[in-house]
């Protein structure tokens, strides 16, 4: 009994959205580096308040 009848040919498979991967690679690490940048601002500004 085959189970997967309506299975495509993966050979007619078209890219309909194609994707810069590095430009996602160099925006998600470029954003990540901005927030943790963001964060650790924060937490230097935070301490010197604390400390007076």
């Amino acid at each position: 009994m085959d189970a997967n009848v309506h299975a495509n040919d993966p050979r007619e498979h078209v890219n309909e959205e194609p994707r810069n991967d590095l430009m996602d690679l160099m925006n998600g690490f470029g954003g990540m580096a901005l927030f943790m940048t963001l964060i650790f601002a924060i937490m230097v500004i935070i301490k010197f308040v604390i400390s007076g």
